[in-house]
């Protein structure tokens, strides 16, 4: 599968909240880097783990708006139906994602979704 119809694939599951589906995408040893988490999600049953927890506390589409390919990377710039908007970029290596790195407000998330904010999140 090429990389960037791997990335399609991966869209279709994320929109699905097919966790064990999306892990079968990663690598073993994948990286997933979402910057609003203190740590990167290491290994593909970390990042199985990592999606089931947020499927289970929010209902998540993701619908992608541009969807380029630049050698093993694919960028995916994506918004969803209540108005959050982001980025993510997977490196692909022999048809798996090694590391995927998302950018989002995750303020905005939490807010849109009903999620109550964590005093700590807001300095308080």
């Amino acid at each position: 599968m090429e990389s960037i119809q791997l990335v399609k694939k991966w869209v279709e599951l994320f929109n699905n909240a097919d966790s064990q589906g999306l892990a079968q995408l990663y690598s073993e040893n994948a990286i997933n880097d979402q910057v609003v988490f203190d740590t990167p999600v290491r290994g593909r049953d970390a990042i199985r783990q990592m999606f089931q927890g947020e499927f289970a506390r929010a209902t998540m589409i993701c619908k992608p708006e541009n969807l380029l390919q630049s050698g093993d990377w694919v960028i995916l710039e994506w918004s969803d139906p209540i108005g959050l908007r982001g980025c993510g970029f997977f490196k692909i290596k022999e048809g798996q994602i090694i590391l995927q790195r998302g950018y989002f407000d995750q303020l905005s998330f939490f807010r849109k979704q009903n999620i109550p904010v964590p005093d700590s999140y807001l300095g308080t």
